[in-house]
């Protein structure tokens, strides 16, 4: 791996819990293989395009990085009504890019979090600041895009590494929120990672009374990242 900078972010509110300050070490890379963010993957980082990082919280523990062993997944009922429900919707896996129909699905998606979840509120994303977080990356990584006929309602971006499928980021079309189509993609995920032989899928961070993020825990069995560098099950 070749880093080009990294920095640790001065303590400021939390995005996930407000009541909290974080902090997150951040490091640039110009070139970086799967096998080796796997093995940051595995030690509870994450990245966006080529910037990797962590949580290094000096008062706060509640990011707990959680993945899914693929071979003992069993979907709950709300998952099954999950796939039911988007038996209309079709899949199709290619590389990474900018367009404006996703530019308008994604401002549609982070303007209804802001309203039903307090996220922050922002402008139109620029095609620049889009590709350097999902386009340009170090190593291969898919775009899942979903459609409705011929709509374009749901965009998943997930990183392809040597035993590990990890889901980087999804959004999706708030007038199909009755779908639950983030649920959807994480079990299409889960689906094709059976077929490739692959052991795990990291869903990124769990955080215990974080709205957007607590939704992991009901893929299940599951496994989360303890102090110490253990993963274990979790019962979340």
């Amino acid at each position: 791996m070749i880093a080009l900078h990294q920095f640790t972010t001065p303590p400021a509110a939390c995005e996930y819990l407000p009541e909290q300050q974080w902090s997150l070490h951040y490091v640039f890379v110009r070139k970086a293989t799967a096998g080796e963010y796997q093995d940051r993957l595995a030690s509870g980082w994450r990245r966006f395009g080529r910037a990797f990082f962590h949580p290094v919280c000096r008062d706060c523990q509640a990011c707990l990085s959680l993945r899914v062993p693929v071979a003992t997944f069993q979907p709950d009922r709300s998952q099954r009504r999950s796939r039911k429900a988007n038996t209309d919707v079709r899949l199709v896996i290619g590389e990474p890019d900018v367009s404006d129909e996703k530019l308008r699905l994604y401002d549609r998606f982070h303007a209804f979090q802001a309203l039903e979840k307090g996220w922050p509120e922002h402008g139109p994303k620029e095609p620049i600041e889009y590709a350097s977080s999902f386009v340009d990356n170090p190593f291969e990584t898919e775009e899942w895009r979903y459609y409705q006929g011929d709509r374009l309602i749901g965009v998943g971006y997930v990183d392809v590494l040597p035993t590990a499928l990890s889901a980087i980021y999804f959004y999706y079309e708030p007038d199909e929120r009755t779908r639950s189509l983030g649920t959807f993609n994480v079990l299409r995920i889960i689906d094709s990672a059976a077929r490739r032989g692959i052991p795990h899928v990291y869903l990124g961070y769990y955080v215990e009374g974080c709205r957007s993020l607590e939704y992991k825990a009901r893929f299940r069995p599951n496994e989360v990242l303890r102090r110490g560098g253990e993963w274990a099950p979790f019962l979340g």
